[in-house]
């Protein structure tokens, strides 16, 4: 084949190609067809759909999530103030409590009378302002009275219920437990006085006593077994020099 031939040829062949719009050669290579623009918008009118939905649905799953957020929020402040109303109930409960232990207390105090400030040594008594002092040893009626004014005091001076039943209980009974007080009618047979120079006014003397029998001039005071003898019928008259325990008194100091 000569050149002019050749050439002739391939321009036969460029002619056709650009006749058939490259399709034949494209074939004959094995080439895909080029996407259209028709075919690319018409994918994606498509898919379209499936995009709009899933954009819907993720807006709509966060409104849903803001929505449970705000709700827990909110009954978490509803049950903590409910919480703290509770405990402001109860502190108040307390707290009430405790002003009516107070006010009870108070009135407790107010009602209790003020316990002056005593000194007395630990084996004499404490009763009303005075220091009582029980013997365990027996003197005759003197040498007792010497011994309670060694001590700074004298025999007691009986003068109240309530003093003679105070000094009553605190004597321990035997068979016939008797102790000398400060009271005596040595001076004049019949007239009863206290150490102190004051005259008796009243007495807890047993039924019959003073019987003066053998010039009894001196009392004391009797506790015995018998459950029957009461403290307002306890006192005896006796010879002085009888020996016996004793009472003594003195001021309490303050």
């Amino acid at each position: 084949m000569s050149t002019e031939e050749g050439s002739h040829s391939t321009e036969g062949m460029y002619s056709r190609l650009v006749e058939d719009g490259g399709t034949g050669a494209d074939e004959e290579f094995g080439a895909q067809p080029a996407p259209s623009s028709t075919g690319v918008r018409g994918r994606l009118a498509h898919h379209g759909p499936y995009k709009v939905a899933t954009a819907c649905l993720t807006a709509f799953c966060l409104i849903l999530l803001m929505a449970l957020v705000a709700i827990s929020v909110h009954y978490n402040r509803r049950d903590t103030a409910s919480m703290d109303q509770n405990s402001l109930k109860e502190k108040n409960r307390e707290l009430q409590n405790e002003i009516d232990q107070l006010k009870t207390k108070l009135e407790k105090l107010e009602t209790t009378p003020t316990p002056q400030p005593v000194q007395c040594t630990d084996d004499w008594l404490y009763f009303n302002g005075s220091c009582y002092f029980i013997s365990m040893f027996s003197h005759r009626w003197m040498e007792s009275q010497k011994y309670c004014e060694d001590k700074g005091g004298h025999l007691a001076i009986i003068e109240t219920d309530e003093e003679q039943t105070f000094l009553w209980d605190k004597l321990p009974r035997g068979h016939w437990n008797s102790y000398w007080f400060g009271i005596s009618d040595e001076k004049v047979e019949g007239d009863w006085y206290w150490v102190d120079g004051t005259k008796l006014v009243r007495g807890f003397w047993e039924d019959g006593e003073p019987n003066n029998h053998v010039n009894e001039d001196c009392a004391y005071i009797v506790k015995t077994k018998v459950l029957s003898r009461v403290a307002f019928k306890s006192w005896y008259d006796a010879p002085c020099s009888m020996s016996i325990p004793w009472i003594c008194e003195r001021k309490a100091a303050k």
